[in-house]
Formats: C-alpha cells, sequence, structure tokens
C-alpha cells in the first residue's frame, strides 16, 4: 500500500515524521514436504559413517529347488556369492555471508533464520534427486504396459502412452501397484507409494474419502491425511518428477531403497575480507536400488 493521499501543497509526512517499520516476524515460508526418510532403510548408515566412500552390500543367492526321486543322486551346485556397492557420491552444500555491523544493528536473529532454511531446502534437494533418479532402477516386470512378473497384465503406463488417472479409477491403479509387488512376494508392511497432490486430492474427493477404505480412524476428509490404502502408505510430495503434466510415480518397500549420509557438517568461521562471518554447510551422501524387485513405476496423468 502506498502513502496516503494528501491535499495540493502539502507535504506528506511519510517517511520524514512517521517512521517506516520492520516486523519483527519474517513472513510464513512454506516448504515442500520430503519423504525419503520414510521410503528408504537407512540399515548400512552406520558402517559407512565410520570410514570410506563405498560399502558393499552381500546378495544373497538364489538355491536351485529340485524333484527328489529316491535312488538317484543329488546334483550339488556351488552357490555364487556377489554383492552390490552403496557409493557415497553425491553431497549438497549451502554457503553465505554476514556482516559484523549488519549484525549488531538488526532486530533479527536473521542468521538463525537463514539457516533453518538452508537446512529445510538441502533436504528438499535430497528428496527431489532421489526422487527424480530411482524410477528407472525398477524391475521391469514393476513398470510398463505388461507389468507383472507372473501376469504381465498390469498396465504401469509409460512415457509414451501414461495412464489417464481420474477418482473414479485410482484405487483401481493402486490395487495393481500392490499386485505388482505381490507377484514379486514384497513383504505387505512398510509399502509406501508416492502421489502427487493432484492425485491426492482426486483420493479425498472420490470414494476413498470412507475411512473404512483409507484405513484410518477418522475420515480423510475430516483430518486432510491421505493415510494407508490397499497396504500401502501413502505420501504426497511435490518433488516427484513432472514433464508436461505427465508424473514418473514410485512406489515400493523400503528393502528396496537404501540410503547413507556420510558427513553433515555446519560451520561458521570468520571472513578472511570482511568483518564479519562465513556460514556453510555440507551433506555427501548417496542412495541405491538395491532390491529393483521392491520398486514400481507408475506413469501416468490427470485424465
Amino acid at each position: 500500500m502506498g502513502d496516503f493521499a494528501v491535499a495540493v501543497g502539502l507535504t506528506s509526512m511519510s517517511s520524514t515524521y512517521i517512521p517506516e517499520l520492520w516486523a519483527a516476524k519474517t513472513n510464513a515460508k512454506f516448504y515442500k514436504a520430503t519423504v525419503f526418510s520414510d521410503i528408504a532403510n537407512t540399515d548400512y548408515e552406520g558402517e559407512i559413517k565410520k570410514h570410506g566412500d563405498k560399502v558393499h552390500i552381500r546378495v544373497i543367492p538364489d538355491i536351485t529347488i529340485n524333484t527328489y526321486i529316491v535312488g538317484q543322486d543329488l546334483n550339488y551346485e556351488r552357490p555364487t556369492p556377489s554383492d552390490v556397492e552403496l557409493d557415497i557420491d553425491q553431497g549438497k552444500s549451502y554457503s553465505f555471508v554476514s556482516n559484523l555491523v549488519e549484525l549488531k544493528q538488526a532486530d533479527l536473529a536473521y542468521v538463525e533464520k537463514w539457516t533453518d532454511d538452508a537446512g529445510q531446502q538441502m533436504a528438499i534437494s535430497i528428496d527431489s534427486t532421489i526422487l527424480a533418479g530411482i524410477y528407472g532402477s525398477a524391475d521391469t516386470y514393476n513398470q510398463g504396459a505388461t507389468a507383472g512378473k507372473i501376469s504381465g497384465g498390469f498396465d504401469m503406463g509409460t512415457a509414451a502412452s501414461p495412464e489417464d488417472v481420474d477418482k473414479t479409477n485410482l484405487l483401481d491403479y493402486l490395487v495393481d501397484m500392490g499386485s505388482c509387488l505381490d507377484e514379486f512376494n514384497v513383504p505387505t508392511t512398510g509399502r509406501w507409494v508416492i502421489l502427487p497432490a493432484i492425485f491426492c486430492g482426486m483420493i479425498k474427493k472420490g470414494d476413498l474419502k470412507d475411512a473404512s477404505l483409507a484405513g484410518d480412524a477418522t475420515s480423510i476428509v475430516r483430518n486432510g491425511r491421505i493415510g494407508e490404502i490397499d497396504r500401502f502408505a501413502v505420501y504426497n510430495s511435490n518433488n516427484l518428477n513432472v514433464s508436461s503434466g505427465v508424473f514418473d510415480v514410485v512406489f515400493g518397500h523400503p528393502q528396496g531403497l537404501t540410503f547413507a549420509s556420510q558427513l553433515v557438517e555446519n560451520e561458521v568461521i570468520p571472513n578472511p575480507k570482511d568483518f564479519g562471518k562465513l556460514h556453510r554447510g555440507l551433506q555427501v551422501f548417496g542412495y541405491l536400488v538395491n532390491n529393483d524387485d521392491a520398486l514400481g513405476h507408475f506413469v501416468a496423468q490427470k485424465a
């Protein structure tokens, strides 16, 4: 809003006798919700925090089951051990400068607010990196037009032909995602699916507003929470990969994705070129789809 109008010939007192004031509180800032800590396991983080930039994760080999025939010699196999590697090969950082004079004169502890914002933005950046990087690693039977390891009967959409989703068919697609994991014998406890806000809105508008379907104690419409649907913990995220309205939705189980953070550093050092401080933070991390049959990819758009 500008200054009050004054009569012709009079001088406004604004900014002369009437000072400008700055609010003691900052304007509210909203952040994207992050989900990576809920969908990934951190089973190997303790090992990599000690030392090293790589963890070799041993993979249990499949043992062949034969039909037994009385009197026939048994065929002994030698299982071949293997491993996958979790590399700590990515990093996110922030850095900003504060001036001593400005800090002394300021009526707001803005450095703390800037640092808090940097931490929030770093988590969002890591979350976006993970969600944009994992969907292509899903098992071929958990994505595409003929998904399903046993049946090949589930259409999870493709980039060339995404599925059209509305409130009448979203539940069907969620059930199909669960069936894809069922055909891989993925544990039912702990399953998750990440949906964009527009799909979550469909859940609240459709039949899933009935708490008996959502698995919540109260209706989704009343408590605003997505909850659990067909064994999936449903998360709403704006960090999913999206192009021209087509979303790369991911679903799976924590045993399919592992995450480890090796170093979190937040430090304040003197500014060698001025009176004040240099503030900087670093997080080094890595993630790995270590069990691709526990990860699925659904390509969809609003109908």
